[in-house]
């Protein structure tokens, strides 16, 4: 519980810092962001009566608490370029870039660990330097070029196969299940296959070290167990954490991923919202967008060192025990 505690403390402490560092680092941008909402042709009443309308002429001490309440009570504010609350335009867009994410990740997950584990397991020299090409060439792959390749074999329209939507999502979001499953199956496909050589590495690495530790592998082995099943049945289990580990970093790393695949197919992401109201200097909106992405990072690194704990009490530090 001590430990539970000191966590949520420091993610607390962690928001409050990211929250400070977004609204100060948006606030020191070149440029009058009432001006730009106006136009250039408007005129000084109209940049002033915007200034107050969104409380940009007040103390920035002002406007922090401000926002910072609206956070705590869930109201991200009102976009100033669509009128529309920046919490549902993020939820919509969330709707597609978190679905391709998690495929993304169960694609890497299905890739990457059999062949972590076959990489271990096989005594072959020759499929032991295959894997580890395949390892370092899968790495290196840009997702930008794996989803071009995938658009240019199974892209409909496009492809020599055609057999997968190559642009866009349903108008009508996953109220159309099916089409919306299929529109994601390419870029996830394409995120994927570059998360699932990091995902390979790892394993491969994890189980080696176990093996080469002997212990809990041959205590496996001397009560009856073949070598593959002691691998996968007691170093995988030992691996679990460091595992864990790694699929809450490659989870983080394809949330920015996957906004370069966003624009490839065309998809309405995240990654096209924050990037249009970037350019837009759509100040409300972005602030808000980056404190959430943040935000996302820091509950995902809390859930995966929790997750390591519970599989592993071992790792705990002794001074927090102490």
């Amino acid at each position: 519980m001590r430990f539970v505690v000191k966590r949520l403390l420091l993610f607390a402490a962690a928001l409050f810092g990211v929250s400070v560092l977004v609204f100060a680092a948006l606030r020191i941008l070149p440029g009058d962001v009432a001006v730009v909402m106006a136009g250039t042709n408007a005129t000084a009443s109209r940049v002033a009566a915007l200034r107050a309308e969104f409380g940009l002429d007040r103390p920035y001490v002002v406007q922090y608490l401000d926002w910072a309440g609206g956070l705590l009570h869930g109201d991200l504010g009102m976009s100033a370029l669509t009128g529309r609350p920046v919490a549902t335009q993020v939820g919509t867009r969330a709707a597609v870039t978190f679905p391709l994410i998690i495929l993304g990740l169960v694609i890497a997950l299905a890739i990457g660990l059999p062949l972590g584990c076959a990489a271990v397991i096989t005594r072959s020299p020759r499929l032991r330097g295959f894997f580890h090409v395949l390892a370092i060439a899968g790495g290196a792959v840009p997702a930008l070029w794996s989803g071009l390749l995938l658009l240019l074999l199974f892209g409909r329209g496009i492809g020599v196969l055609g057999v997968l939507p190559s642009q866009g999502f349903p108008t009508d979001g996953w109220s159309a299940p099916g089409r919306a499953f299929a529109s994601l199956i390419l870029p996830a496909l394409a995120t994927g296959i570059v998360a699932a050589a990091g995902i390979m590495r790892y394993t491969r690495a994890a189980l080696e070290d176990i093996a080469a530790d002997g212990g809990p592998v041959d205590m496996a082995m001397a009560c009856g167990m073949t070598r593959t099943q002691a691998l996968l049945g007691v170093g995988l289990r030992l691996a679990a954490p460091q595992l864990v580990s790694v699929a809450g970093l490659t989870f983080a790393s394809m949330i920015t991923g996957v906004m370069v695949v966003e624009n490839l197919f065309a998809l309405p992401g995240l990654g096209a919202l924050l990037v249009g109201d970037v350019g837009n200097r759509d100040l409300v909106a972005v602030q808000s967008e980056l404190f959430l992405l943040a935000a996302f990072f820091l509950t995902l690194g809390l859930a995966v060192d929790l997750a390591h704990r519970a599989l592993d009490p071992r790792l705990a530090d002794d001074k927090e025990d102490r």
